[in-house]
């Protein structure tokens, strides 16, 4: 599949389906580079991936002048394949800023459709701010659960010894919004809210009180950067989202947007 001039924004790029061991260990080598893993290894291997696409999963490649600069995989998940959970995801630092991620996804889309899938679920990291903005803005998907470090301890670069915390998210494939998403027009926040959790004069979090049924949890500028400037602060940032928007989801509230300033839109129950 070549998404280039059929994909809003999207720039030259393959995105193929991968089956052969040389092009899955290709993406085993990939994930290394992305998570920054080193002698630990990276989070997956190409004889699993191998295994994966047997068994009818999805495998995929993003190929830009003849190199591997993105992969997705993904498995199906109960009752009668109904849904899809995208596992892991990732671009090249390097490859950013070319909706080369958005290709994967759109075309990952595309293939569930055809199999009859209503849903792709996966899992993202609160606290990195491109991915909330990618994910619940520009893909139209919606975060459900808050889950305390649900993959426990993961060694690698980019998660260093902060808790696995995640957001659970489900992308409705055939919704007016994401639809509109996939065309190159993502849904926006239309309503505003009281601060519930902001940044405060020292950049740390700052908790707050309001009884607005709309409220607003900030996040980092660059939760990445901070856990190797100020460790201390990025655990401070992770406990208090995790408190106050793991508390709202489980209290029955709803994502209702992200806002690059303002963080997330939470609508109370």
């Amino acid at each position: 599949m070549r998404p280039s001039g059929t994909i809003p924004g999207v720039t030259e790029v393959d995105i193929r389906l991968l089956e052969e061991v040389g092009d899955l260990e290709a993406v085993r080598r990939l994930y290394e580079r992305i998570w920054r893993t080193g002698a630990t290894g990276s989070p997956v291997t190409a004889d699993f991936l191998r295994a994966l696409a047997k068994a009818g999963g999805y495998v995929s490649g993003a190929w830009e002048d003849g190199a591997l600069v993105g992969a997705c995989f993904g498995f199906f998940a109960p009752p009668a394949r109904e849904a899809l959970h995208s596992h892991i995801a990732g671009v090249l630092a390097e490859a950013q800023g070319r909706n080369i991620g958005f290709a994967l996804k759109v075309h990952q889309r595309a293939w569930a459709l055809e199999r009859g899938a209503r849903e792709i679920w996966w899992t993202f990291d609160p606290l990195i701010r491109r991915n909330a903005h990618f994910n619940l803005v520009k893909l139209g998907a919606g975060a459900t659960e808050y889950l305390p470090d649900f993959y426990g301890p993961m060694d690698d670069d980019v998660n260093r010894t902060d808790p696995t915390d995640r957001l659970f998210v489900r992308w409705r494939l055939a919704s007016p919004d994401v639809e509109a998403a996939c065309a190159g027009t993502p849904r926006t926040a239309t309503a505003s809210g009281e601060a519930l959790l902001a940044k405060g004069p020292d950049h740390g979090p700052r908790a707050g009180r309001t009884s607005a049924k709309v409220v607003t949890v900030a996040i980092p500028d660059d939760i990445e950067a901070l856990r190797e400037r100020d460790p201390a602060l990025a655990s401070a940032w992770r406990m208090a989202v995790r408190d106050v928007l793991g508390g709202l989801l489980d209290d029955g509230g709803t994502v209702i947007g992200f806002d690059r300033a303002a963080g997330y839109l939470v609508e109370r129950a």
